[in-house]
């Protein structure tokens, strides 16, 4: 695996090493000494797939706070997806900052979102598929969100959001005490 630190401390854009032959190829996505000496996360709990029948799907900004904040390791599998994370660590030199990577099935790159992030993707075709490796089991009262579109953040999404939840549509402006 080919490990690519993003310009947001802690957040990795990690590529398959692949090994071709005349069959197709091989390659790892997940081996818990490679993500060991990059110092991150291994204990992995649960997966998850979002499946998204519309192009213009919006899923997030998602979060889970203390005392079960988690790491997400995102790849998708079918489709493609504009992937957009943010610093939500306030003692962070890049807190409410954001970045975006597209996630495809051709390319198969995986993103690694560290604790304190909200995460969310806005679907680039129909029938499109992710798959989440995470940390912590899911626990929702500690389950949070800031607004796709708050200005706070200034994310600049590639296309139309036709699809979106009302939970994700309507949480508040963010602000933080």
């Amino acid at each position: 695996m080919i490990f690519k630190e993003t310009r947001l401390k802690g957040a990795f854009i990690i590529e398959p090493e692949r090994f071709d032959d005349e069959r197709g190829f091989f390659a790892r996505t997940w081996c818990r000494n490679e993500f060991g000496k990059h110092g991150l996360n291994t204990s992995l709990v649960q997966c998850n797939i979002s499946f998204n029948k519309k192009s213009g799907t919006l899923r997030g900004m998602h979060f889970q706070s203390a005392p079960h904040p988690e790491i997400k390791l995102v790849r998708c599998t079918r489709g493609a997806v504009y992937d957009v994370i943010i610093d939500l660590r306030q003692d962070s030199e890049t807190y409410k900052q954001w970045l975006s990577v597209e996630l495809t099935e051709d390319n198969r790159a995986m993103l690694y979102i560290p604790e304190g992030f909200a995460h969310g993707f806005l679907t680039l075709g129909d029938n499109t598929e992710l798959f989440y490796q995470m940390s912590e089991f899911y626990h929702p009262e500690c389950a949070g969100g800031v607004r796709w579109n708050d200005p706070a953040f200034s994310v600049q999404w590639p296309a139309e959001v036709r699809v979106i939840s009302g939970r994700d549509r309507d949480y508040p402006d963010f602000s933080h005490e």
